[in-house]
């Protein structure tokens, strides 16, 4: 932790304790036993896991996020939170303070996320890879550079829904095969043929109370105007049909055109090739499809105190957002050309950002203002622009977007792991979504089952699990920290000041359990 962090403890920590939720008291002394923080993220204002991370916390993994402060051992209830209020809005209204320049200068979340995919789409309009078209095997993940359009009716011609026997006309009917003639019977009754299979052209014309054997996805010979289930069926020993359910018009016949014309718009440009979406454009009669390349991304992962295997020892912790970071990204369409372990070396991070040719460099910790936090001097040196520098959110404060010189983007996550995932949706994903093409996530609402407690000022992101009572919120959820991540839906976004039960708030569901909207399947 720097000694910008510490400073942030001392005048940030204090306004945090009005937003303490599921026994997360704002401890740094808990967040370095606990919940291996990386730096850069101690600005955030959010100090990992507190002192009650072993007893209210252990109680269980789904629980209320809305708990009270956690007072000092025998101290008198409500000390805490008395204490805080009195003090917090004072410290925090300070003049020229540092906890008020950084809240002045950080964005709205809902502003900051505007920006990243503005900047996505004019990053993506000056691009010089264009659209290209690729068979349908090597197309997954991508996104439409254009609308998929039916190039057939589908079906194409009317299909048999069932196996069974083609009817034409009110019953019984006289059993022919599928050549035309009568079916030939012998004393132990009727001689089955295959009858009319799929992939067949088109039969001969079924005559006014005839029936033919017919296979599902066969096509319906002209005439017929029903089909009648095999096990809805019976054949005496004159060979005459029965049906021994009520037969209607068009029962169990696909008619050309169901689903849909030659030339309607199945999806709009911008929707992202999922495994259904190549079987439909294969249906719909395409080899290839014209999509947008898939965003090109590099993570840097930054802190000499990082440890690649085995257990955490003498200061060192281990590295949560490498292993974590390409595989979330995978999932938002991206194309992750490598993880680099860059560590606390400015020159050596320098020469990565402007040796690199991905669309995006993510950067993990380092966003603070410490001795060794290098990402914004490493910027203003190689002439970039900070479009967003800070976030009003907890966790992920300490987050920033840049325009590289390149023209390319850098976000700079925070390196506590929740607040790094905060940065990831807050801005990484919006940005990926406007590179790729692909149209911002329509939000959506859900009631809260349990009250959340907000930020004071700030917007706040709480992982939360769906029930059918409502949204329940997660212990588990201080910046360091991926234990309540890890069993969550997604993360609903806390407005300044809290919820309380039944508020509907907003979702950001995560990739792996968005549906096809929200992940890639590579």
């Amino acid at each position: 932790m720097t000694a910008r962090d510490r400073e942030a403890d001392g005048i940030d920590g204090i306004d945090e304790a009005l937003a303490l939720v599921g026994g997360y008291t704002g401890s740094t002394r808990g967040a370095a036993r606990g919940g291996a923080p990386h730096r850069g993220g101690g600005t955030d204002g959010d100090h990992g896991p507190g002192r009650d991370e072993g007893t209210d916390q252990e109680r269980g993994e789904h629980g209320a996020a809305s708990g009270a402060p956690a007072v000092t051992p025998g101290a008198a209830p409500g000390a805490a939170s008395a204490s805080a209020a009195a003090a917090g809005p004072a410290r925090a209204a300070a003049p020229g303070s540092r906890a008020a320049s950084d809240r002045h200068r950080a964005e709205p979340w809902e502003a900051a996320r505007a920006i990243a995919v503005r900047s996505g789409r004019s990053a993506r309009g000056a691009s010089s890879a264009p659209a290209h078209r690729v068979p349908l095997d090597l197309a997954l993940g991508g996104a439409l550079a254009e609308p998929l359009t039916a190039l057939t009716d589908l079906p194409s011609f009317d299909t048999s829904a069932m196996d069974g026997w083609a009817v034409a006309g009110p019953g019984p009917w006289t059993v022919r095969s599928a050549h035309g003639a009568s079916e030939r019977s012998t004393s132990d009754g009727p001689v089955k043929d295959h009858g009319i299979l799929a992939g067949q052209g088109e039969a001969a014309p079924l005559p006014d109370g005839a029936a033919v054997r017919i296979a599902t996805g066969a096509r319906i010979p002209p005439e017929a105007t029903a089909v009648v289930r095999s096990e809805d069926a019976r054949i005496d020993s004159g060979g005459h049909l029965h049906a021994e359910r009520e037969v209607v018009p068009g029962q169990d016949i696909r008619p050309r055109g169901q689903e849909c014309r030659s030339g309607d718009r199945l999806l709009p440009a911008g929707s992202l090739v999922t495994p259904a979406v190549l079987g439909l454009a294969a249906a719909a009669g395409y080899d290839e499809l014209l999509t947008v390349p898939r965003p090109r991304v590099e993570i840097l992962v930054l802190g000499d105190e990082l440890l690649i295997e085995g257990l955490p020892h003498d200061g060192l912790i281990r590295d949560a957002l490498g292993p974590m970071l390409a595989p979330w990204l995978r999932s938002l369409g991206a194309e992750v050309l490598a993880t680099r372990r860059i560590g606390d070396d400015a020159d050596a991070l320098c020469q990565a950002i402007t040796g690199s040719d991905a669309d995006l460099v993510i950067t993990t910790g380092g966003t603070a203002g410490g001795p060794v936090d290098h990402v914004h001097p490493v910027l203003r040196k190689t002439g970039a622009e900070l479009l967003v520098d800070g976030v009003a959110v907890r966790p992920g404060h300490p987050m920033l977007l840049a325009r590289l010189a390149s023209g390319h983007h850098l976000v700079g996550l925070p390196g506590n792991p929740l607040a790094a995932v905060s940065g990831l949706l807050t801005l990484a994903e919006p940005l990926l979504r406007s590179l790729a093409g692909r149209a911002p996530r329509t939000p959506y609402r859900a009631p809260l089952r349990d009250p959340v407690q907000g930020h004071p000022y700030d917007t706040r992101l709480v992982p939360v699990v769906h029930r059918d009572e409502g949204l329940v919120p997660l212990h588990f959820n201080g910046p360091a920290m991926l234990r309540g991540i890890a069993a969550a839906d997604g993360l609903v976004v806390v407005p300044p000041g809290g919820a309380p039960t039944g508020q509907e708030l907003e979702v950001l569901d995560l990739p792996w359990t968005a549906g096809a909207d929200g992940g890639c399947f590579t």
